[in-house]
């Protein structure tokens, strides 16, 4: 009899961790009946849909009321899965307010619960840990410095490393196949270009992509030899995102394909911080990094939030090596300043390009899914 797992991946980034994971249960013979929240690639490989990551990956307060209805919806349907069928685990991705009220639910009904991919209580809200103690049996987390943060705490927790490592390859830092690649969007080697990455969430594009579009027309205007690329998530519908684009004055690139693919291509990123910034850090691309969002989920973040940086990657590492700008900040005269710097010299750009190879040092090494797959052993058997 197949083993049963619930998955409930609802960001962009976690559907894809959590594809890769059936991926590599299909490549080694590992038979397993999958269902809950995944995104389409999920579905193709046999998952069972019961809330689909593109329409659930909203982040905010005044956003989440907003899809209150869906989101209750597939918190429904789940519970009525998991009563009918008892799984073998729930894995749980982030997305801490619908997991950890799901979590409390099974693990009345003695269903294992490991969490991949933390909530960042260490970040704001810690007393989540408590909550998490109690009905979490293992958290599989992807910085080391969540380890050292769930040890204090008494979480059993296990340093699987980051699953971006997964993605790399030798092929996006070769430089003839990214001159060649280049051409085809009719960038040359005398032409510096400038990729947007607005977000995945339909709100990040909501607040960011007109800012974006706006940073990038200024910076146009004052330098000739500047392609600017939109790339466009693989979750988002490209129709959807069209009818929200606003008037672009200037010739525009729009690319929508594997997110390593894209990024691989440009010399300088402007990215909406998340999971974008690792990915974007791992390439070794000098960024800058914006976040904006609802006002009253702003007041909220400023007021519980306890970190230094909000962009992941200078968190990890442990400086602000490439620059943030936040709300009322992260506005286009602000951002093509800072973007300015990079664009006009060479030398700036390679020195945040050194500082960015720390990176990989720091979130451990490749064949993340696979230890993933390990740890999970112990719930579904051989």
């Amino acid at each position: 009899m197949k083993p049963k797992v619930l998955i409930v991946a609802a960001e962009a980034s976690s559907a894809l961790y959590a594809q890769r994971l059936l991926e590599y249960w299909k490549r080694h013979g590992k038979e397993v009946e999958a269902f809950g929240v995944g995104n389409r690639a999920m579905e193709e490989l046999g998952f069972k849909c019961l809330g689909r990551s593109e329409e659930m990956a909203v982040l905010g307060f005044q956003e989440i009321i907003s899809q209150y209805g869906l989101i209750r919806g597939v918190f429904g349907r789940i519970l009525v899965e998991v009563t009918d069928c008892l799984p073998n685990l729930a894995l749980l991705f982030d997305y801490s307010s619908f997991n950890l009220k799901l979590a409390a639910k099974l693990k009345k009904l003695g269903i294992p619960i490991v969490y991949y991919i933390s909530p960042q209580v260490w970040a704001w809200r810690q007393r989540r840990v408590k909550k998490i103690k109690a009905v979490v049996d293992k958290m599989l987390v992807v910085f080391p410095f969540e380890k050292k943060f769930y040890d204090k705490h008494g979480v059993e927790s296990v340093f699987v490393g980051h699953p971006l490592l997964d993605e790399l390859d030798s092929r996006l830092f070769d430089p003839s196949i990214l001159a060649r690649e280049r051409r085809k969007f009719g960038v040359t080697e005398n032409d510096i270009l400038l990729a947007l990455m607005p977000g995945s969430r339909h709100s990040e594009i909501d607040h960011h992509l007109e800012v974006q579009l706006k940073t990038a027309e200024i910076l146009k205007k004052e330098n000739a030899n500047l392609k600017v690329a939109l790339l466009v998530a693989p979750s988002l519908d490209k129709q959807w995102l069209q009818a929200r684009m606003p008037l672009v004055n200037f010739p525009l690139i729009t690319i929508q394909k594997d997110p390593m693919d894209m990024v691989k291509l440009a010399d300088v990123v402007l990215v909406a911080s998340g999971t974008a910034t690792f990915l974007v850090g791992l390439l070794e691309k000098p960024m800058v990094i914006m976040y904006k969002m609802s006002t009253l989920t702003a007041y909220l973040v400023r007021r519980l939030v306890r970190i230094p940086n909000f962009g992941m990657i200078n968190l990890v590492l442990g400086s602000e090596v490439c620059p943030e700008f936040f709300q009322e900040d992260a506005n286009p005269t602000k951002l093509s300043e800072a973007l300015q710097g990079l664009i006009n010299s060479r030398e700036q750009r390679e020195a945040i390009r050194k500082k960015l190879q720390v990176v990989k040092t720091k979130l451990g090494d490749k064949g993340v899914t696979g230890r993933v797959a390990e740890q999970l052993e112990q719930y579904i058997g051989h």
